[in-house]
């Protein structure tokens, strides 16, 4: 049977019934099952490796650091973990010739130690969260692979899988949460993918030992460097350790040939920056990283992101583009919107389609933004005319796409259309590209001990919808202990209640107990 095969309950339970489970450790499996443990909730949590293991997406955003590790109560553990801070990342894209800096702690409402974040060695972050939600009594179960979804005609009802033994078990749950990732089949048991034809890119990445890093306070921020076919990343993991990775179009042949390294090289010698930045190092060849990895990812949005019993998280239910270090933040933010669901429901505060549909809503429309601000990015004039650039012109988009993809946005349950009337939408990315444009040409030159004319972008609105969601989950704690009214994210939506595990309906949001 197929890993995505719904299978009808059977009598024999191997293993006692728990209130959720949760597919996948990764950050997205780890959150969801803390904040539903802190809740009182039984949670089993299935992970088909052993950690630490290898995991890309180094690169962390302050609302996960400084928001959702608050609620985790793992902040402290990860400021004692060493990983290189950020301030926010340099980039060498557009028009002008030199880097310039987009910092946190320029938007309006970061300021302070949380306008910073951290470039993680994910083996060693995933393995803080999964331990984390041992300590908080997740029961944690490596080399576990579900193979199977138990449900009837009404719910999801339980898993099949097969333990470190190789034996077959199955258990029962009020919830299933699949954060699985994007290369798992289990999230058709919800709804299948729908991939965009704008954003269809490969990553072929490394890791250097001795690669340079930028001047003064910046020099923990990633690097974009755009050329003629595509971008690099360049994220320093410590003094010494670097990630490096080429994205380009998935269907250039430029990744084309069995000699990974003298793909990479070649197009590591095509920018001139990333280039230089590695002039003095030497690639790693051994062990956890040094291995050259392809990832074929596209950027995609689920059809639907749960139905009864289930609900999907991070990459199981979406991906984007990964220029703006989205991925972790995607995953624990959807996570922490899906135990505040699964919490509010077990409790008997809400129905679960009010709850999930919460759920739903936010996570659609924070996808939402992060795609119209990427697509705005990808606009901003390269001055190439290279395949790469120009497929990503927001002009070139049909109408039949946009209108689909507006519509999978907006969402059948949310009542949230966050790019507006599909009529008006080319013309809102146009815009946004625009104002990114005039605002990235306003800076001048990099100013690395100041940063100081980046703040141009925070007056841009593109950037203020991505900044506004991710300050909300930072500041919960303080709004809450001065008394602020939490005022719904949604039109009709519910506002977060307690100590941020739980929704309510606006009127009973503060004072209300967890």
């Amino acid at each position: 049977m197929s890993s995505h095969a719904l299978a009808a309950p059977c009598p024999h339970n191997d293993d006692a019934d728990v209130d959720v489970i949760v597919i996948g450790g990764g950050p997205g499996g780890s959150t969801v099952a803390t904040l539903t443990a802190k809740a009182g909730r039984k949670v089993l949590l299935l992970e088909r490796e052993k950690f630490p293991r290898y995991q890309i997406g180094e690169s962390l955003l302050p609302a996960t650091v400084h928001g959702i590790a608050e609620l985790l109560d793992v902040r402290s553990e990860l400021e004692q973990a060493s990983f290189v801070r950020k301030r926010g990342g340099s980039f060498r894209w557009g028009v002008s010739p030199e880097p310039w800096n987009f910092l946190f702690g320029f938007s309006p409402r970061l300021s302070g130690p949380t306008s910073d974040a951290y470039q993680v060695e994910r083996a060693k972050f995933d393995d803080i969260l999964l331990r984390n939600a041992e300590r908080h009594g997740v029961q944690v179960r490596e080399q576990a692979a579900v193979k199977e979804i138990i449900a009837d005609a009404e719910r999801v009802r339980g898993v099949r899988y097969v333990d470190a033994d190789g034996r077959e078990r199955e258990v029962s749950a009020r919830f299933v949460v699949d954060a699985s990732g994007g290369r798992s089949s289990l999230h058709r048991a919800v709804g299948e993918h729908q991939q965009s034809e704008y954003f269809r890119n490969h990553a072929l990445f490394g890791y250097f030992h001795g690669g340079k890093r930028l001047p003064g306070p910046d020099a923990g921020n990633i690097l974009c460097a755009a050329f003629d076919e595509g971008w690099f990343w360049y994220i320093p993991l410590s003094d010494e350790l670097t990630s490096v990775g080429a994205v380009v179009d998935a269907r250039s042949t430029l990744l084309r040939g069995d000699d990974r390294e003298a793909v990479l090289m070649g197009l590591i010698d095509r920018c001139d920056r990333v280039r230089d930045m590695l002039s003095e190092a030497t690639r790693v060849t051994e062990g956890m990283y040094g291995e050259l990895r392809i990832r074929r990812d596209y950027s995609y949005l689920g059809e639907r992101f749960w139905k009864p019993g289930m609900i999907l998280v991070g990459d199981a239910a979406c991906f984007i583009d990964p220029v703006f270090s989205t991925g972790v933040h995607l995953a624990t933010y959807s996570a922490l919107l899906a135990a505040r669901s699964i919490n509010s429901i077990i409790d008997d505060r809400m129905s679960e389609d009010r709850a999930l549909a919460e759920f739903e809503g936010r996570y659609r429309r924070e996808y939402a933004v992060f795609y119209e601000f990427l697509s705005a990015f990808y606009q901003m004039d390269q001055g190439e005319d290279t395949y790469f650039w120009q497929a990503r012109k927001s002009s070139a988009l049909p109408m039949s796409d946009m209108e689909a993809f507006t519509t999978l946005v907006a969402g059948v349950s949310s009542g949230e259309a966050a790019l507006g009337a599909v009529s008006e939408a080319p013309q809102r990315l146009a815009d946004s590209a625009k104002e990114l444009a005039g605002a990235v040409a306003r800076t001048g030159p990099m100013q690395t001990e100041s940063g100081e004319r980046m703040f141009e972008l925070f007056g841009t609105r593109v950037v203020q919808d991505v900044m506004e969601e991710m300050n909300q989950v930072q500041s919960y704690t303080a709004r809450q202990a001065a008394g602020v009214n939490e005022q719904p994210l949604l039109p009709g939506g519910l506002v977060v209640a307690g100590a941020g595990l739980h929704w309510a309906e606006p009127d009973g949001a503060v004072g209300q107990s967890q």
